[in-house]
């Protein structure tokens, strides 16, 4: 494994080999950006649509790593907390950080940072890793996620509403960036 010169190995810093705050502020940017814009894509699906909502939070921790992908969440967060439509379906303001989602909310911070230092080690090098800290990071989420719906389903529904549902869509956004992220490493390896 070929690490850059600050010991990273996720791709933003391969790409961009500058080093500096301001390129750090426009990849935490950019990466609050992609969520956004993966945010709003939904195909309908039954029980539950399928949002690019988590794998514009996988990618983009995988992309730049622990700190700036967690910082990235958090940009999101706030954006969704100060009204801005950008949570799935256009969910926005403090009463998503109130309602039955408000634990999934909660396990992306922690959950970038995840997948951020898995892909720091290089994770995202292969299809197998790059799935199985996806897989990892999904588990982040779904543990708060539980707990907090389970105020309002009652813990003997709070499985058949807040995971079984949304596992066959959680396992298509973790297949496509375990081939996203690999693919992207061939590329650029290809180009140096």
């Amino acid at each position: 494994m070929r690490y850059n010169s600050n010991g990273s190995a996720v791709l933003a810093d391969r790409l961009f080999s500058s080093d500096g705050i301001a390129r750090s502020l426009l990849a935490v940017v950019c990466g609050t950006a992609l969520m956004v814009i993966c945010a709003r894509i939904e195909i309908p699906a039954w029980p539950v649509p399928l949002t690019g909502q988590t794998l514009g939070l996988f990618l983009t921790a995988a992309l730049l790593g622990s700190a700036r992908g967690s910082l990235s969440a958090t940009g999101y967060l706030a954006m969704g907390a100060a009204g801005l439509p950008v949570f799935a379906g256009g969910a926005s303001g403090l009463t998503a950080f109130a309602g039955p989602t408000a634990g999934y909310l909660a396990g992306f911070i922690p959950a970038a940072f995840i997948v951020g230092l898995l892909c720091e080690r290089g994770w995202s090098r292969r299809v197998y890793t790059t799935a199985a800290a996806m897989f990892i990071a999904s588990i982040v989420i779904y543990i708060p996620g539980i707990i907090w719906l389970s105020r309002f389903t009652g813990a003997s529904d709070v499985f058949s509403y807040g995971l079984i549902p949304f596992i066959p869509g959680d396992l298509f956004k973790i297949l496509t960036a375990s081939l996203l992220l690999p693919a992207g490493w061939r590329l650029v390896d290809r180009q140096r």
